[in-house]
């Protein structure tokens, strides 16, 4: 944890003026029963008004004085406990964003989302009573003893035998507690998860019916996560029961050996109530230290599942000792695949074996193979998602590893296979990759991509919302949206990965044939199952189990190529026309 209290650096000042305003606070506190201990050995014993009047005086500004540091004291906490959860949320977001998809996979969304939003605001929750509590408890405590040591020593030793005793108790508690957490943490991730997938995949659990069983998986995740719940707050609410009892057994004794010693005319009257409110004090002290230890264990919980997150280094990242950014109008587009082969972590087997091809600008590219066969992963390969596990792939013969991926990113207009639309509008969406873009240039690549009439059609046209995930328009409009977002970028690489598999085939072949005249100067991808659409290429690669099958064009593969010839005889007998 104290790793990440570093965040707190900007808020010295905030940290220090509260440190201050809390000692300020617990004096006043430590005065108080001293000055009605005065108040009743020198005002009521002897009658006197005026020193009544003047001791209550005294009191009434001391507590108003405390009650203000308090209230300034929490603002200050609350505003750094406030930046520190800001920043961290910021530099959390940040370095996953650095992640490959590796890191992705090894952490799982639910799981990264949690730390982002639920570990964070349990870090700060405990600064925030950290800063009141933590500085202000120990002041009390030792406080109390000393000046109750003052006033009766032999009394004061009743204090002192049951700080261990309380200590020991709370350890014993903590020690039981602190594991528990960390597991609870992991079950809330697994309920997340359960709730996202139920949410993102209502269309599919309605269509098979499976409500029941999704809850059913909810109840389940939901019931582990509440049974720990319940056994963790049961140890841990032990505590405060546990030292009030305790301290109210050692006030018991005080007041009983301090009447035996006021009889003995070894105490005055005042003495013992100042002695019986500095043991409140001490257990309202270790009452506030409990609470502390009650959010210790979540609170390190969460900062080792954060730190697990910053310890975490990206596996793809800039070479070091990189100059200025590589202009793009340098980088013609030349891409080389030499002996590339790649394996997933884990995986038995390669998905990828000594792939080696050339594209250059000008001329289409396209990549068919059955599912399975390694196409998308060849794409996530280019754009540097993933590293090779042996051989090299090249633009312009420069290796991409030694690119800046800002500048590998940039030159690359990239369709995923599986379409994402942000919320906002369609102009927001189209200009993803170019926020500078002219109108001119939208309505341009929207018509190219065939979006421009049905952008037409809609309310507000360009600045007509779209919902999360493009919810709100059909697969095919966000399969056109997402190729006007990669137009936009006007790059010397486009990537197609079956980014036109929710078109029928008069859109697909229009939109072909306008691609194929707004990129002429670049370097094209294809990645497609349908042998229509990847038919018109200049070069088509035929993968099979991670391996080239075949290369060429359509009329060398019919020839050549079995697997090829075997996709074109399956899809004719579907129906499509090859």
């Amino acid at each position: 944890m104290i790793k990440l209290l570093r965040f707190l650096k900007p808020f010295k000042i905030h940290l220090a003026a509260s440190f201050i305003l809390v000692v300020i606070r617990a004096l006043a506190e430590l005065y108080l029963p001293s000055l009605s201990a005065d108040m009743v050995n020198i005002g009521i014993i002897n009658g006197d008004i005026g020193y009544i009047k003047l001791i209550g005086l005294r009191m009434l500004l001391i507590t108003a004085t405390g009650i203000c540091a308090f209230i300034l004291a929490g603002y200050l906490s609350s505003r750094a406990a406030a930046g520190l959860a800001r920043h961290l949320r910021q530099e959390v977001f940040a370095h996953v964003e650095s992640f490959s998809l590796r890191e992705f996979d090894r952490f799982g969304t639910a799981s990264l989302v949690n730390r982002t939003t639920n570990d964070i605001t349990h870090l700060q929750n405990f600064v925030i009573f950290a800063l009141r509590m933590m500085v202000m408890a120990p002041i009390l405590t030792v406080g109390c003893l000393i000046l109750a040591y003052v006033r009766d020593a032999m009394l004061t030793l009743i204090l002192v035998a049951v700080t261990p005793i309380l200590f020991a108790a709370i350890k014993l508690i903590i020690g039981k507690g602190l594991p528990l957490f960390r597991t609870l943490q992991s079950r809330l991730d697994r309920l997340n998860l359960i709730v996202r997938e139920g949410l993102m995949g209502v269309r599919v659990i309605r269509a098979f019916n499976r409500d029941a069983y999704e809850n059913k998986r909810f109840k389940e995740a939901n019931f582990e996560y509440a049974s720990l719940g319940l056994r963790v707050n049961r140890i841990m609410g032990a505590m405060t029961p546990l030292i009030t009892l305790i301290m109210n057994l050692t006030i018991i004794a005080i007041v009983w050996f301090g009447g035996i010693r006021i009889d003995n005319g070894l105490v005055n009257v005042g003495d013992l109530l100042a002695l019986i409110q500095y043991a409140m004090q001490v257990m309202f002290s270790f009452i506030a230290i409990s609470r502390i230890f009650l959010i210790i264990p979540r609170a390190t919980a969460s900062a080792w599942r954060i730190n697990e997150i910053f310890d975490t280094i990206p596996e793809i990242k800039d070479p070091p000792q990189q100059g200025r950014e590589q202009p793009i109008g340098n980088l013609e587009g030349y891409i080389e695949f030499r002996n590339v082969t790649f394996s997933y972590p884990e995986a038995e087997n390669p998905v990828l074996r000594n792939i080696s091809f050339r594209a250059v600008p000008g001329e289409t590219t396209a990549i068919i193979g059955s599912t399975g066969s390694g196409k998308s992963t060849l794409v996530h390969l280019m754009l540097r998602l993933y590293d090779v596990s042996s051989g090299s792939i090249t633009v312009d013969g420069v290796d991409i590893r030694q690119l800046p991926l800002q500048t590998l990113r940039r030159i690359i207009g990239f369709v995923p296979q599986r379409t994402l639309l942000f919320s906002g509008t369609v102009r927001d969406n189209i200009c993803y990759g170019r926020e500078d873009a002219s109108e001119k240039d939208i309505v341009r690549a929207a018509r190219v991509a065939q979006i421009a009439g049905f952008v037409a059609e809609m309310d507000n046209g360009y600045d007509s919302a779209i919902a999360q995930e493009g919810k709100n328009v059909s697969g095919g409009q966000k399969q056109r949206l997402a190729i006007a977002r990669a137009l936009l970028k006007k790059v010397p690489i486009y990537i197609f990965d079956d980014s036109f598999s929710a078109l029928d085939y008069a859109t697909e072949a229009r939109l072909r044939t306008a691609l194929l005249r707004e990129m002429a100067d670049s370097a094209i991808f294809i990645i497609s199952q349908r042998a229509s659409t990847v038919r018109n290429a200049d070069r088509i690669i035929v993968l099979d189990e991670g391996r080239i099958a075949g290369m060429g064009n359509h009329a060398e593969l019919m020839s050549a190529c079995h697997v090829y010839r075997e996709i074109v005889a399956s899809q004719q007998a579907g129906g499509e026309t090859a």
